[in-house]
């Protein structure tokens, strides 16, 4: 039970958490069924609107549980129609959401961090620094304010977020539970009911973690690879040190072995400009994922203040792309989406304390405003 002062926020409990916190209360299991879908599938925070709750149980909810989403501060569509959201957290942070709309589809990028705890060097969140975990309400909150925004909820009208990736601000394995709950959510029939094939983790490459995850959960997996060897990842992705390639990849085709159907895990790439986009390592790149049943997507380089990287030309990327699809892998160019209100991929900062320290270094090599 929660303190006098402290309230239990529903939001980010998913269904069996939700069914102990009743069965505290002394109810039946079943309100957490009734919850479930007036919070997420009718996007309601009043217990006074649940009208097939009991108003004893409502007057109960009041005193010790609530239903809070992050406030949104900023909110803007972009001229190609992506969305971003600026959202305020607890303590007064804020992170970056966003929707990139395609046809049917709605891909809503989720951050699981307030920054990021890793630094790598093509990233703009990560030269930003860290300052803590979202809460799970805080991560699924993030889908519900988004579901919100396309208001009224009708059980039979097509869905604006079809698809979710755990690609925004931060290394979600590094928020572990926190996610896997939010995530739960998302393919939670009763709240979301995203498919597990539209619901994608993108790590950097957390050996142990991602291997933890397996044993619970079967979302999609992409992996944030960008060098196709050790010594040039090393520079752009610092974690390699600890877990270098081949490690990952050894857990990626664990946790690919694990799922009950025949998925291709995303090979994330981004390509930058006289640092990763030789043809050599295109031919690295095909040699070293020959035995991995994959997809790559290419993603040119977002440039942003601290950063001294330079985006690839377009003929560049395309030669990367018709040696990796003459190595037979079905390989993509993302194409940047929202740049002109810096909602495109790497360039998600948000607004928030760094614990670290690490933006005032960068601000101070770089001599760029913060």
């Amino acid at each position: 039970m929660t303190s006098p002062t402290e309230k239990t926020n529903l939001l980010g409990l998913p269904k069996a958490k939700l069914e102990a916190f009743f069965e505290s209360l002394g109810e039946k299991k079943f309100r957490a069924t009734q919850i479930l879908q007036w919070i997420h599938q009718r996007g309601v925070d009043d217990f006074d609107q649940m009208t097939n709750v009991s108003k004893a149980l409502r007057e109960k909810l009041k005193v010790v549980a609530e239903v809070r989403g992050p406030e949104v501060v900023y909110d803007e569509t972009s001229k190609d129609g992506t969305r971003k959201w600026v959202m305020r957290m607890d303590s007064g942070n804020s992170v970056e959401t966003v929707l990139i709309p395609d046809g049917q589809r709605g891909t809503l990028c989720v951050s699981s961090q307030i920054g990021c705890s890793l630094d790598c060097t093509f990233c703009s969140t990560g030269k930003r620094g860290f300052n803590r975990n979202l809460s799970a309400a805080e991560i699924i909150g993030q889908v519900w304010v988004a579901r919100r925004a396309f208001m009224p909820f009708e059980p039979n009208a097509e869905r604006p977020i079809t698809n979710v990736v755990m690609m925004g601000m931060g290394e979600p394995l590094l928020n572990f539970d926190n996610v896997v709950d939010a995530m739960d959510l998302m393919m939670e029939d009763l709240a979301y009911g995203i498919s597990k094939r539209r619901v994608t983790l993108s790590t950097s490459g957390v050996v142990p973690a991602l291997d933890k995850l397996g044993e619970v959960s079967d979302v999609s997996l992409a992996i944030s690879l960008h060098a196709p060897n050790d010594e040039l990842r090393n520079e752009l992705v610092p974690l390699n040190k600890k877990y270098p390639i081949v490690e990952l990849l050894a857990a990626t085709r664990r946790y690919m072995s694990r799922l009950p159907d025949k998925r291709k895990v995303t090979i994330e790439y981004t390509v930058i400009a006289g640092v990763n986009d030789k043809l050599e390592h295109a031919h690295q790149l095909a040699t070293l994922l020959k035995d991995l049943p994959c997809k790559i997507n290419l993603i040119p380089f977002n440039p942003f203040p601290e950063s001294d990287f330079r985006r690839p030309k377009a003929m560049a990327t395309r030669r990367f792309q018709s040696i990796l699809n003459e190595a037979g892998y079905v390989t993509t160019v993302r194409t940047t989406r929202g740049d002109d209100i810096d909602a495109a991929c790497g360039q998600l900062v948000g607004q928030f304390e760094d614990r670290t320290r690490r933006s005032a270094r960068y601000i101070q090599v770089h001599n760029v405003a913060p």
